[in-house]
């Protein structure tokens, strides 16, 4: 399952996906991992979530980092949540790439049975349709 945050700059949107992934961590018994671009959070997530920072892996551009998903959902069975931080940074800025984007990681979710919690600093009223109906939370 895949869902979405979205939300203009300084709005929390950190700070949700960081609890959501705190909350994951102590009630599942499955893996958690958490992605980002820089080093910001390494202090800040207990030490059971596993932490990438995607410029340690020089991850440039939607289609390398939908293969680093795919690769962190195939290398370990038991991955059952995977977050993601400002995914636009990751990505791009192009709408029409993060769209696709999305739809991808959308079906990778699906049949891996992974959720992948996503934000997106952006108002949920910048994003089609197909999108918005990934959009669990809108921070204002």
């Amino acid at each position: 399952m895949l869902q979405l945050i979205a939300g203009s700059k300084g709005t929390g949107k950190t700070k949700k996906i960081m609890g959501l992934a705190k909350v994951a961590v102590a009630q599942t018994s499955g893996k958690v991992a958490f992605i980002e671009k820089g080093t910001a959070l390494t202090y800040d997530l207990p030490h059971d979530v596993r932490l990438f920072n995607t410029d340690d892996y020089e991850i440039d551009g939607a289609d390398a980092f939908y293969g680093f998903l795919a690769g962190i959902a195939a290398s370990d069975y038991d991955m059952k949540h995977i977050y993601v931080d400002s995914v636009v940074k990751i990505v791009g800025d192009n709408p029409a790439l993060v769209t696709g984007f999305i739809d991808k990681v959308d079906h990778l979710a699906k049949k891996q049975e992974i959720e992948i919690v996503m934000t997106l600093s952006r108002d949920a009223s910048e994003f089609p349709a197909n999108i918005t109906q990934f959009i669990v939370t809108n921070l204002t």
